[in-house]
C-alpha cells in the first residue's frame, strides 16, 4: 500500500507555498494530496501545475458529472462523490473502479452501495469513505485491511489519537495540512511522523521498522533498518535518514558526501516494509561506491546515469559531447533510428534498433533535462486518462507508409474509377490559371488559413488574465514555470539598468542592431508632428491639435519558434522616439530563466524600464492590470500567437484595466507578383522567408505570363531551398495552403493583390516602380528584384510591424478657443441643432453667455 495519509489541502495552493508548517513538498512526501473543488477547472489547473509531484484527490460532489470525468481525464488518481453520483457515473462511462470512492455518510448509503455492488461486482475495488469509525467498514463491504479502500475524512476536531486508531486498523486518513506538523507535540497538531510510525509493523526482535530504499524509478537501492527517531529526522531534514543497529541514527552521507534527497514515504501491502523514495547523490547508495547494494545499475538507469554524467564532463571532440552540442545531429539521428526500426524484421533486428532509437531519445532528453523518470510520470498520467483517441496516425506519416485513417470507418467510401496517385514529398504550391478556373474557386483559393474558434481560445485564456490579476507575480511565475519551463526563475521581471553580462554579443550582431536601431529612429523621427495643428473654422473660432506620448507602454516580444530581437527594435524604437516615459517589454524567458542577449541589448538601445520574464496571456494581464513587481501600462502592442491576441482584446474590453491594444495582428503572409524577368531565385526565397514563420503562414505568388518552364524553374528553386531550410517541416505546413496563380497581365495581378490585401507585397517586376500607383491595399510594399521583404523586418527602417507606427505611441488632443466675436458668429448653429436633439442644457450653455455678450 501506499502512505495512509492524505492531506487536504486548498486547490489554489501553489508549489512551495507554507500553509502554516505543512506545504505541498512535505505533502509529496508523506501522502497525496485531497482538494474539494466547485469546478472543474480548480482541479484540472491543481492537478497540472502539480503533477510532477503529487498524486491527488478530488472531491467532485458539487460539479456535473461530465467534468468528473474531465478531472479524472486531467490526472487525478481517485475522486471522491455520493453513492447516487457514482453508481449513475459508472453506469455512462468506462472508469476503473479503483479511481472511485464513494462517500458513505448513513447507513442508507452504505445499504445503497452495498445492494448495486452485489448487482456490479466488476466494481469491487472501489472505495468508501466516512466521517468517522471507518474502520467499521471493513466488515461491512468486506474490504481487505491492505488494500487501500478505505478512507476517513477528519473534520477541525481531529486529534492525533484518532487518527492513529483508524490509520493501525488499515483506515487512509484524510487530515487538513493545517492540522498537520512534522515535529510532535506542536499545540495540539497531529504528527506526521507519530500517525506514519504508528502504521509500520516493527520487527518482532529488534522493534525496529524494515525499511526497502529505492530511487526515483522504483528500482532497489538497498535494504536498511529505520525508527520512530530515524523517520522524524528524515522528514524534519528531508534527506536520508536511517536506524544503524550498532550506531543510532545514521544520516546517509554525513561522512562520504554520498546524501539522499528523501522524496517519499510508503509501504509494501501489509506494513511490514516501508519504503523510502530516495534521489541519491554522489557515488551511489552501496558503501562500495556501486548505484545499489545489488551490484551498479543496469538497462536504462544505466544509460541515464552515463548520459547525465557525459552532458556535464564529455571529452571534447568525443561523439557524445557533438550529440549534446548539435541539437540538429540528435535529430537526424532519431529520425534515422526510428525508421530503421520500422524496417527491420528479425527479433534481434528490432531489439537492436530499438535500443539505437532509444539511446538517441534519451540522449535528446537528458539534454533538455528531461529524465526518465519525468517520461514514466508522463506516460503515467497518460494511463489516467479514461477518455482515449482514436489513436491514428498523422496524415503525412500514415500516406508515407500507404495507411488510410479512414480504413476502420462503419461505412467505407466508394472505390476510385482509377487509383490515386501517392502524395509526393515534394514541397510544392498548388496553381491556378485565372484565365479557366470560376471566379468562386479563386476567391476560395484567395482565403486565409481557418484558426482556432474564438471562443475555446478565451475559455482557455480567461482563467490565466483573472489569476494574474488576482494574484500577481506568483501567478506569472506559476505559468512561466509551467509553459517555459523555467523552473529556476524566481522573479517574474528584469529591471533596468541590466547588467552587462546579459547583452555579451557578438560584435557583428551588434553592430546589425546598432544600424538597424539607427534606421528605424531616422525614419520614424521623420513622422514627428512638428507643431500644432491650428484652423480658424470661422472668425474668432480657433481649432488646434497636438499630440502627447502615450505615458506607458507595453511591448510584447514573441518567442515560441524564433527569437525576435528585431521585433523589440520596431517597438521599441518609435515608442522611444515618441518620448514614452515608462517602456516595458514582455517576452517569453529560456527554460534555464534567462531571456536571449540581443532582446536585451535591443531594450538597452530602446531605453526600457523592464522586462518582463513572460509570454502568452499572462505576460499581457501583467503589463494590462500591473503586479507587485510589473508596471502597469497604458497600451499593449506587438504580435504574438492566437492566445496573446485574445488576451490582448480582452484587457482591452475591460473598462478597468484602462489599457489599449493595437490592432490584432494575424498570421504571416506575403504576396509576389513576378514577370518574365523575375530571378527565380530571388522569387523563391521571398516566398520561404515568410512561409518559415508558422505553419500557419500562408504565400501566394501571382505569375505574370509565365509559361511551364518558367512556372517550373521558380517551382524548383522553392523545393531546392525549402529543403536546405532547418525549418524545412514548418515551411512544408505553410507550403500547403499557399497558391500561384497564374495570370495575363499586370493590371490583373494588381487587382487580385488588391482584392487579397497583403500584408506584405513583393514586386519583382520589370520598372517595378512604375506599377505602384496601381497598389490600393497592401501592409508594406518592396519594390524591384533588389528589395526583399527581410529588409524591411529588420534593417531599411521602415516597420515590420505593419499595424505600428510613431502614431501607435501619441495620442491627439485637441481645443477649441473661442473669442466673444467667435461665440457670437457659431452660436445660432449651436444652440439650432441642440434644440433638434433635444439637448436644452447645451442649447442654454451658449444662451447664457449670449445674454452677457449682448448686453455688453
Amino acid at each position: 500500500m501506499a502512505s495512509p495519509l492524505v492531506i487536504a489541502v486548498q486547490p489554489r495552493a501553489r508549489l512551495g507555498d507554507q500553509e502554516d508548517d505543512f506545504g505541498l513538498k512535505d505533502i509529496s512526501r508523506v501522502g497525496s494530496a485531497f482538494i474539494k473543488v466547485s469546478a472543474s477547472v480548480e482541479a484540472v489547473e491543481f492537478i497540472k501545475s502539480n503533477s510532477s509531484l503529487l498524486d491527488t484527490y478530488v472531491d467532485v460532489t458539487t460539479i456535473a458529472p461530465a467534468d468528473a470525468v474531465e478531472v479524472l481525464n486531467a490526472g487525478a488518481a481517485k475522486i471522491f462523490l455520493t453513492p447516487k453520483q457514482m453508481i449513475t457515473l459508472a453506469a455512462e462511462n468506462h472508469i476503473p473502479s479503483s479511481r472511485l470512492v464513494a462517500y458513505v455518510a448513513s447507513d442508507e448509503d452504505t445499504t445503497e452501495l452495498r445492494n448495486w455492488l452485489t448487482d456490479a461486482p466488476e466494481f469491487e475495488n472501489i472505495g468508501v469513505c466516512a466521517t468517522a469509525n471507518a474502520a467499521r467498514l471493513f466488515e461491512k463491504f468486506g474490504f481487505p485491511r491492505d488494500g487501500g479502500q478505505v478512507y476517513r475524512l477528519f473534520g477541525r476536531d481531529v486529534t492525533e489519537a484518532a487518527v492513529i486508531e483508524e490509520v493501525t486498523h488499515g483506515v487512509v486518513a484524510i487530515v487538513s495540512s493545517e492540522q498537520l506538523t512534522i515535529v510532535p507535540n506542536t499545540n495540539g497538531k497531529v504528527s506526521v511522523a507519530n500517525v506514519l510510525s504508528s502504521r509500520a509493523v516493527p520487527d518482532a526482535n529488534t522493534g525496529l521498522i524494515a525499511t526497502l530504499v529505492v530511487d526515483e524509478r522504483g528500482v532497489s537501492l538497498g535494504f536498511v533498518w529505520s525508527s520512530k527517531e530515524s523517520l522524524l529526522e528524515a522528514l524534519k531534514t528531508g534527506t536520508g535518514v536511517y536506524q544503524s543497529r550498532k550506531r543510532g541514527l545514521w544520516f546517509k552521507g554525513q561522512t562520504s558526501g554520498d546524501v539522499q534527497q528523501l522524496l517519499g514515504v510508503g509501504f509494501d501491502c501489509d506494513a511490514d516494509c516501508m519504503i523510502f523514495r530516495v534521489k541519491q547523490l554522489g557515488r551511489g547508495f552501496c558503501h562500495l561506491g556501486t548505484n545499489t547494494c545489488f551490484g551498479r545499475y543496469q538497462g536504462l538507469s544505466s544509460l541515464q546515469k552515463t548520459l547525465q554524467s557525459r552532458k556535464e564532463s564529455a571529452p571534447a571532440g568525443s561523439y557524445t559531447a557533438r550529440l549534446f552540442n548539435d541539437p540538429k545531429l540528435v535529430e537526424a539521428k532519431i529520425m534515422e533510428e526510428a525508421e530503421e526500426l520500422c524496417q527491420a524484421t528479425t527479433k534481434d533486428e528490432i531489439a537492436a534498433e530499438a535500443a539505437d532509437l532509444i539511446y538517441f531519445a534519451l540522449t535528446r532528453c537528458i539534454a533538455a533535462d528531461v529524465s526518465l523518470e519525468d517520461i514514466e510520470r508522463n506516460l503515467d498520467m497518460k494511463h489516467l486518462k479514461v477518455t482515449r483517441r482514436k489513436g491514428d496516425a498523422k496524415p503525412r506519416w500514415a500516406e508515407k507508409v500507404g495507411l488510410s485513417n479512414t480504413e476502420t470507418a462503419p461505412k467505407p467510401s466508394p472505390a476510385p474509377e482509377k487509383p490515386a496517385a501517392a502524395k509526393s514529398d515534394r514541397i510544392e504550391m498548388k496553381r491556378i490559371y485565372t484565365a479557366s478556373t470560376p471566379v468562386s474557386v479563386i476567391k476560395d483559393a484567395l482565403q486565409r488559413p481557418s484558426q482556432k474558434s474564438n471562443d475555446a481560445i478565451v475559455g482557455l485564456v480567461k482563467p490565466i488574465i483573472n489569476d494574474v490579476r488576482t494574484n500577481g507575480d506568483a501567478a506569472v511565475l506559476k505559468y512561466t514555470h509551467k509553459f517555459e519551463k523555467a523552473t529556476s526563475l524566481t522573479s517574474p521581471v528584469l529591471k533596468a539598468p541590466f547588467p552587462e553580462h546579459l547583452m555579451q554579443l557578438s560584435p557583428d550582431t551588434i553592430k546589425a542592431i546598432d544600424v538597424s536601431f539607427e534606421n528605424i529612429k531616422k525614419f520614424h523621427s521623420a513622422q514627428k508632428d512638428d507643431k500644432p495643428l491650428v484652423v480658424e473654422t470661422m472668425p474668432g473660432v480657433v481649432c488646434s491639435r497636438f499630440s502627447r506620448p502615450i505615458e506607458r507602454v507595453g511591448l510584447y516580444i514573441p518567442g515560441g519558434t524564433a527569437v525576435l530581437p528585431s521585433t523589440a527594435l520596431m517597438l521599441g524604437v518609435p515608442a522611444m522616439v515618441a518620448g514614452c516615459k515608462k517602456i516595458v517589454l514582455a517576452s517569453p524567458p529560456r527554460s534555464d530563466g534567462s531571456i536571449s542577449p540581443e532582446i536585451v541589448y535591443a531594450a538597452h538601445k530602446c531605453g526600457a524600464e523592464s522586462i518582463v520574464l513572460a509570454g502568452g496571456a499572462q505576460a499581457v494581464a501583467a503589463m494590462a492590470y500591473g503586479t507587485e513587481s510589473i508596471s502597469k501600462v497604458d497600451k499593449i502592442l506587438g504580435p504574438g500567437n492566437q492566445f496573446v491576441t485574445a488576451a490582448k482584446m480582452m484587457v482591452s474590453n475591460d473598462t478597468s484595466a484602462g489599457v489599449s491594444i493595437d490592432m490584432p495582428a494575424g498570421p504571416s503572409e506575403v504576396l509576389v507578383i513576378a514577370d518574365k524577368k523575375a530571378n527565380p531565385a530571388f522569387v523563391a526565397s521571398d516566398l520561404l522567408s515568410q512561409a518559415e514563420h508558422g505553419v500557419d503562414s500562408q504565400v501566394i505568388l501571382i505569375a505574370v505570363d509565365l509559361d511551364e518552364k518558367e512556372l517550373a524553374a521558380i517551382e524548383n528553386e522553392l523545393h531546392q531551398q525549402a529543403n536546405a531550410l532547418p525549418r524545412v517541416d514548418i515551411v512544408r505546413g505553410s507550403i500547403e495552403h499557399s497558391v500561384s496563380f497564374v495570370v495575363k497581365n499586370v493590371e490583373e495581378a494588381l487587382n487580385l493583390s488588391n482584392e487579397y490585401a497583403p500584408e506584405h507585397l513583393i514586386l519583382q517586376l520589370e520598372n517595378a516602380e512604375d506599377v505602384v500607383p496601381l497598389v490600393e491595399n497592401a501592409g508594406s510594399v518592396f519594390i524591384g528584384q533588389w528589395t526583399p521583404e527581410s529588409v524591411g523586418d529588420y534593417s531599411a527602417g521602415v516597420n515590420h510591424s505593419l499595424r505600428v507606427n510613431l502614431g501607435s505611441f501619441v495620442k491627439h488632443i485637441t481645443s477649441s478657443n473661442l473669442s466673444a466675436e467667435g461665440l457670437r458668429n457659431v452660436s445660432g448653429a449651436v444652440m439650432q441643432l441642440a434644440a433638434v436633439e433635444g439637448l436644452d442644457a447645451h442649447k442654454r450653455a451658449v444662451s447664457i453667455r449670449m445674454d452677457v455678450i449682448n448686453k455688453a
